[in-house]
């Protein structure tokens, strides 16, 4: 990849699952990556991991639901590579329960990861990407942006609102700033681990018997990158074959 089509592209939730498979399939393509999460030693791993394989890495612990550390984590991005061109929002957690369990420090933690992390995000990186003249922002949602089942009630709330919050911020940057929502339906994650209700988990063990490899986002992701700045690929839904959900 020639120095003009490098990008220095940023990603929440990097310790595991989608965001460690798309460090890794960016860095192979030649970008410059910065890996955000709380979880460092993880961050540490990967990024060594990456560097052997003969890519560029670096780290910083994250939390998304602080706007200051958010900011600080782009200014990283900066201060290591000189600019931001791509922030893939990828953090999220999803402990499920019916409405009726009233798990509300449940209700508040997705809120304020899944779409507070996403607006920190936008709040950090948008005036940077704008002051540049250009940037991509990366937003992962999923198939509950488009689809409601019971448990998920609120997860699904959230996935809404950045499926909203994406097409807005699309709207509104059309002509310098670039917006994609990837979609994934049932992956390979840690996601489901936060499940706490019992009804919820055990629901969950049947949903996710059939489910894509992390390394399948990733690859979705990294095509809505590769296409010319006059493209924007702006909605992808990423599904397993053999699912009906």
């Amino acid at each position: 990849m020639t120095q003009q089509h490098t990008k220095v592209v940023a990603i929440t939730g990097a310790s595991s699952g989608i965001g460690a498979a798309t460090a890794r399939r960016l860095a192979a393509d030649g970008h410059r990556v910065l890996l955000g999460a709380r979880r460092t030693d993880r961050l540490k791993q990967l990024a060594e991991a990456i560097t052997e394989e003969g890519g560029t890495a670096a780290f910083r612990r994250l939390d998304v639901t602080d706007g200051a550390d958010m900011a600080a984590f782009v200014a990283t991005a900066r201060a290591e590579f000189g600019r931001i061109d791509v922030l893939v929002s990828n953090a999220g957690v999803m402990p499920l329960s019916p409405l009726e369990a009233t798990r509300t420090d449940e209700w508040d933690r997705m809120i304020d990861v899944n779409l507070r992390g996403v607006l920190h995000g936008i709040a950090a990186a948008l005036p940077v990407m704008r002051e540049q003249g250009g940037g991509h922002f990366v937003h992962l949602a999923s198939v509950g942006a488009y689809e409601v089942s019971p448990t998920a009630a609120v997860y699904c709330a959230t996935k809404f609102a950045v499926r909203a919050l994406s097409e807005g911020l699309r709207q509104e940057s059309a002509g310098d700033v670039r917006v994609a929502l990837v979609s994934p339906g049932v992956t390979e994650s840690e996601l489901a681990d936060s499940i706490s209700d019992p009804q919820a988990r055990e629901a969950m063990k049947t949903y996710r018997a059939v489910a894509l490899p992390a390394s399948a986002v990733a690859d979705a992701i990294a095509y809505a990158l590769a296409q010319p700045p006059q493209v924007d690929v702006n909605d992808i839904v990423v599904r397993p074959t053999a699912s009906a959900q």
